[in-house]
């Protein structure tokens, strides 16, 4: 066999790993959120997709590695707003108004409304499944949020104290309106055109609570 004939082989074999890698992650995550974590065994996993326990155990040694590829499968699809470019040379009202629709079109998505409400059914009893998933996810897009506020006070534009608390606050207001009655899959959340008059609410409470004049 020649030398230039092996990348091709082992593409292949990539391609066939990754597959297998994705079929356990999908079959993870359905049966976590049917059945819940604790109610999830490893075997199960294995079961839904076809192949051996030993072969999972070889692309994931654990349930909770398992859970955090699970994680981060979700936060790739839906964790637009963790990237989501926060220019400085824009108004602080209009560069709120972008991240926040984003944000909360992106929480109230189906998959991550049930990965939040999975991780707080188990939040007690595996406290480290809400370490991982906080880690991944929210805690990323605070923190980029955050450098982003803090360069706005700087430059005069937000008053003066701890960035990362007026990113709380203001995410914190966004999901003060309709996201409640998703998170509880209540009637009201098929509203979804009110989600941007919470976000508008939002930026007009946080913009009077954090102006520099005031």
């Amino acid at each position: 066999m020649s030398i230039e004939m092996i990348p091709d082989s082992t593409a292949a074999l990539d391609d066939a790993a990754a597959m297998r890698r994705k079929a356990f992650v999908d079959a993870a995550r359905e049966l976590f959120f049917a059945n819940g974590y604790a109610g999830t065994t490893m075997s199960s996993i294995a079961s839904k997709v076809g192949g051996s326990k030993t072969t999972l155990w070889t692309y994931f040694p654990s349930k909770e590695d398992l859970f955090a590829a699970v994680v981060d499968d979700i936060v790739a699809q839906y964790g637009d707003a963790l990237a989501i470019d926060l220019p400085l040379d824009e108004p602080v009202p209009d560069v709120l108004r972008t991240f926040g629709n984003l944000l909360m079109t992106k929480l109230t998505a189906t998959p991550i409304l049930s990965l939040f409400r999975l991780v707080v059914g188990e939040a007690e009893r595996f406290p480290h499944l809400a370490e991982t998933f906080y880690e991944r996810g929210p805690r990323r897009g605070k923190a980029r949020a955050a450098v982003w506020v803090g360069e706005k006070m700087v430059r005069g534009e937000i008053r003066m104290g701890d960035p990362m608390r007026a990113v709380q606050q203001f995410t914190g207001l966004c999901q003060s309106g309709i996201y409640q009655f998703a998170m509880l899959n209540l009637p009201e959340s098929r509203d979804i055109d009110r989600l941007r008059d919470d976000v508008d609410a939002a930026v007009d409470s946080f913009c009077r609570a954090w102006s520099p004049e005031g």
